[in-house]
């Protein structure tokens, strides 16, 4: 950074200690700070035709009062000031709340100028700000920064522009001029002065774009760099897999792979063979054909001498596991054996004991896998499936099992590209965006509560074919006795309903982990036909004679939840169903149950649902690794998220970026990060 811009904002005239202290609170300590300290929104003081504004949106009109003001007073203090306007061809109606003095400011045939909401509809404007007379602002985009204490937009607008006129020469470039030729980017001073002072619409446009790239390139870069060093530091081992016999493996499957798989394996194969650690994250969606892939990674891991491990977050998702890989791969000699914490006794010691000594090639478990006295004789490959479900250090543990075995996270929870990109950048991302061939795809509907008994009559149909039927209840998060309470209920009343015909089972939260697994599996053996269940069914449960899944409230749950529970039927060969039962009030409510009734595709719902909820609750609030961005927005700038990305993977690729002095300012912003010095890497 340059001296100059170092030097604290006391020296800009006005800024005493006590204005000093309001800005450090807001993080501004220095004449840098302030200058890129950004608003966060703009008023547009540009007139417009209403023939272009949208119903909702805000606007700034001028024209001439047609009618005497009425005023009425409703509640205590409270007011409605309205009169007829003719803005330019529109004869509309004016409204101002809680303005009561303005009746006598207002008179027939003035020219206003009048900045409010526009509702479409009603031909009315809910106004905000008045100017009497003509538009004073003219093409004005006026910044609103978020303040603290008594300081004020006008205030913080004088600041700046002192800052800018004493220090803006001081400003350097941190981009090379390659990349600003190649993006006909504003230069770093001209953007920072648009930002503040921007002379009109492109203006403010081209320096956003500017900060955008800026922001999305150094974070990239850094990320880059995290990924370079931790390959770097993080010595793998070379698996020379035998090619002959996994050819014959894949020839020999019971279905061929489909080109997306195909292309995953090829990755995999190519990291088990790379002298790097593999570090790889696999998304695939629900029912995509993951095991299989990861059955093909593990077969050659084995045949290069290695031993394998499965880990999976609950007992009846690892039985599935070990029956599903037990059948792929013990016709080839390979052992394959379970562990979880319902094997005791004798069985566990010697489980534990052949697999010290090796003879067993691959184990596939729950968290029991990570207790200290699971012991491998050469781990050289870690599969962990819906990763996101354990912890950091349980996940560490079990990659210590082995001499730096080659890591894969397998999820089948469809992560939008741009966030993938962003949060799991230091990792490579492998998807399966294909579907296995013959495959039926779920008819999805959505219904009105009180259509609940033709659901439900459906539902018999369903049963009567000998089918099986999930209900899902919504987690209410405010009580977990109320959503307890609402599974009994509605368990109860479909007890009552399917009496003496069908046997209704229920599961919850509140049950612990050996009655899950009983209500699991009494449903996967058809003892009984109808589950009602919270959300706890929504990983990776294989019940392929369920057909059917109805989800009360389905307005409670966002896009990517509802693929989920949606992907626990349609697991058989016949067409299975799922039945939104909602009544979602808001438009965004409407609009995730149209989405879900239009599109099986869960990279799709995941992209949909991102735009509807941001990222911050797409990983929920208690998710950490967001960044922050001051300027660039991951969702709507995502094509230039992706250029920044293959930019910077190309700069920390090259050696010039490490020599030449045209980097220097953008590895400056590595050094500042602690990337080089390894503080990210232990």
């Amino acid at each position: 950074m340059n001296p100059y811009l170092n030097q604290p904002i006391t020296v800009i005239k006005g800024i005493g200690d006590e204005t000093a202290e309001i800005f450090s609170e807001m993080n501004i300590f220095n004449i840098h700070d302030l200058l890129e300290y950004f608003p966060y929104r703009y008023e547009d003081y540009r007139l417009r035709d209403l023939m272009e504004v949208q119903h909702d949106e805000k606007v700034t009109i001028e024209g001439k009062v047609q009618s005497e003001p009425s005023l009425v007073y409703y509640g205590r203090k409270k007011s409605k000031l309205s009169f007829r306007f003719f803005a330019g061809q529109y004869l509309i109606k004016v409204v101002f709340f809680n303005q009561p003095y303005l009746k006598n400011k207002i008179t027939i045939n003035e020219t206003l100028t009048i900045t409010g909401k526009w509702d479409a509809h009603r031909q009315t404007i809910t106004a905000s700000e008045l100017q009497i007379g003509e538009n004073v602002k003219g093409k004005d985009f006026e910044p609103v920064y978020s303040l603290k204490g008594r300081l004020t937009t006008k205030g913080m607008r004088k600041f700046i522009n002192l800052a800018f006129q004493q220090f803006g020469a001081y400003i350097d470039e941190t981009l090379p001029d390659y990349f600003i030729t190649k993006y006909r980017l504003l230069n770093r001073r001209d953007a920072i002065k648009a930002m503040h002072f921007p002379g009109g619409g492109e203006d403010l446009k081209q320096a956003r774009r500017r900060f955008v790239y800026e922001e999305f390139l150094i974070f990239q870069l850094k990320m880059q760099a995290l990924r370079k060093f931790e390959r770097e530091h993080s010595p793998g081992i070379s698996q020379n897999y035998d090619l002959g016999k996994l050819k014959e493996f894949i020839a020999r499957l019971p279905f061929p792979l489909t080109n997306a798989q195909k292309r995953v394996v090829n990755e995999i194969l190519s990291d088990l063979k790379s002298p790097y650690r593999m570090n790889r994250l696999l998304q695939g969606d629900v029912g995509s054909g993951k095991t299989v892939v990861a059955a093909v990674g593990l077969y050659a891991s084995v045949t290069s001498g290695y031993q394998g491990a499965l880990m999976v977050p609950t007992e009846i998702l690892a039985e599935q596991h070990a029956e599903s890989l037990k059948t792929l791969l013990e016709p080839f000699g390979i052992k394959c054996e379970l562990l979880t914490s319902s094997i005791k006794g004798k069985r566990r010691r010697e489980i534990l004991e052949q697999l010290t000594e090796g003879n067993i090639d691959i184990l596939i478990g729950t968290h029991a896998l990570i207790q200290d006295e699971v012991t491998f004789k050469k781990l050289g490959f870690v599969i962990t499936d819906e990763q996101h479900r354990f912890g950091v250090e349980q996940r560490r543990i079990l990659r210590e099992k082995g001499e730096n075995p080659d890591v894969l996270f397998m999820t089948a929870t469809p992560i939008p590209r741009t966030l993938a990109i962003t949060v799991f950048g230091e990792m490579d991302v492998s998807i399966i965006d294909e579907m296995p061939a013959g495959r039926k795809t779920i008819e999805t509907y959505w219904a009105k509560p009180e259509m609940l008994e033709r659901v439900l009559a459906f539902v018999e149909k369903e049963l009567r074919k000998g089918h099986q039927a999930y209900v899902i209840c919504p987690l209410i998060e405010e009580s977990e006795k109320l959503d307890v309470q609402n599974a009994i209920d509605v368990h109860a009343t479909l007890s009552s309903y399917f009496q003496n015909r069908f046997t209704t089972g229920l599961m919850h939260g509140r049950l612990s982990s050996e009655e899950k697994d009983s209500v699991m599996k009494a449903f996967s053996a058809n003892e009984v036909q109808v589950l009602v269940s919270t959300t706890v069914v929504e990983v990776g449960v294989n019940v392929p004679n369920a057909t059917v899944m109805v989800i009360y409230d389905a307005e409670r749950f966002g896009l990517s939840q509802l693929h989920q529970l949606r992907g626990r039927v349609g697991r058989g060969s016949d067409q299975s169903y799922c039945i939104l039962l909602a009544s979602p009030k808001s438009e965004t409510g409407q609009e995730r149950m149209r989405i879900m009734t239009e599109t099986n595709d869960g990279f799709v719902l995941s992209e949909k649902d991102l735009e509807l909820r941001g990222p911050g609750d797409f990983f929920g609030k208690k998710q950490s690794g967001m960044p922050e961005f001051k300027v660039a927005d991951m969702v709507h700038d995502y094509r230039a998220l992706e250029t920044a990305r293959s930019d910077a993977a190309t700069l920390i690729q090259s050696e010039t970026f490490w020599k030449s002095e045209e980097y220097q300012l953008l590895r400056s912003q590595l050094e500042d990060s602690g990337v080089l010095e390894g503080e990210k890497l232990d």
